[in-house]
């Protein structure tokens, strides 16, 4: 049977601090854990793209999963949706095992989409994931813009058909809302996530989306959007998202660059002990740093 965990509110996708001679620091990740505990967030997805998953080897991210789950789970009430963006089916499979070994409460399955799999072949490949993990709850991640994969609503929805355990979708296509309004009309309907950095979050949440998966360097002005949001103050809670959306519509231009850009954020509010990307990696210039400045001073009164 199986159970009800879902992603609701905001879930961060939590990044991989490295030290400055680019090992992964451990004291950093528990530290940024404990902190987006402090801020309330009691939900989080790892390893992402924010993460920079695909610079990490399996060991790294065994060991990380691993705090990741001690961490969180510290606390009741908290869940942990570990991310299997692995291409091949038979390693997915074997990672998605493995996190719900480590303690996954979620398991997160980006579609493969290297070299351009027929719908078919990524149809399959979620299948055999999601049999591989079940009864344990699964989100797919549909990141177009990132993988060029093409899913319908239709198809997601004879996804979930074929293995219940498929219970909620990342929907990152841009723009993220007819997907997300075709989702709950479908059978079985299927509650939506929104990510890309919240870019698309009002939008997303005036069509029924339940959570927003942001990075996890600033997570409290998500917070307070949702927040707003839920406790009907509404106009609030869209002044808020317009003061972000200059900031993530300009990091969003890639994915390199609001890994960049929320490292040094959480770097330089004491989140982590530096703002090291492993290379290849992409360079902030002054003009993106005085950006980064300007931000957080005018934040402050959130970003504490």
């Amino acid at each position: 049977m199986i159970n009800d965990i879902r992603v609701h509110g905001v879930c961060p996708v939590v990044e991989t601090p490295f030290t400055a001679t680019g090992e992964i620091d451990v004291a950093s990740f528990e530290r940024l854990i404990d902190r987006l505990l402090d801020a309330g967030i009691r939900t989080v997805m790892y390893p992402g793209f924010a993460s920079e998953y695909y610079k990490l080897t399996d060991e790294e991210r065994d060991l990380l999963t691993g705090v990741l789950v001690q961490r969180m789970h510290r606390v009741d009430g908290t869940v942990v949706v570990i991310s299997v963006p692995d291409h091949a089916t038979r390693v997915a499979v074997a990672r998605a095992r493995r996190a719900v070994e480590l303690g996954a409460d979620m398991v997160n399955i980006l579609p493969p989409h290297q070299h351009g799999p027929s719908s078919t072949a990524v149809q399959t490949h979620v299948h055999d994931v999601l049999e591989a993990i079940a009864p344990v709850p699964a989100i797919v991640q549909y990141a177009p813009a990132q993988t060029g994969t093409a899913l319908t609503a239709a198809i997601i929805a004879q996804m979930a058909v074929d293995s219940p355990n498929l219970v909620q979708v990342k929907v990152e296509s841009t723009p993220p809302g007819q997907l997300i309004s075709a989702l709950r009309k479908e059978a079985p309907e299927l509650s939506a996530v929104v990510g890309y950095a919240g870019v698309q979050l009002i939008d997303a949440l005036r069509r029924g989306a339940v959570g927003v998966q942001p990075g996890s360097s600033f997570t409290e002005i998500y917070l307070e959007i949702w927040s707003l949001w839920e406790q009907g103050d509404r106009d609030t809670a869209i002044d808020l998202h317009t003061r972000l959306l200059p900031y993530i519509s300009y990091w969003m231009q890639s994915v390199e660059l609001i890994i960049a850009a929320e490292k040094r954020i959480s770097f330089l509010r004491g989140l982590t002990d530096t703002d090291v990307c492993r290379a290849p990696a992409r360079a902030l210039d002054d003009e993106e740093l005085a950006m980064i400045d300007r931000f957080i001073s005018g934040f402050s009164d959130l970003l504490v």
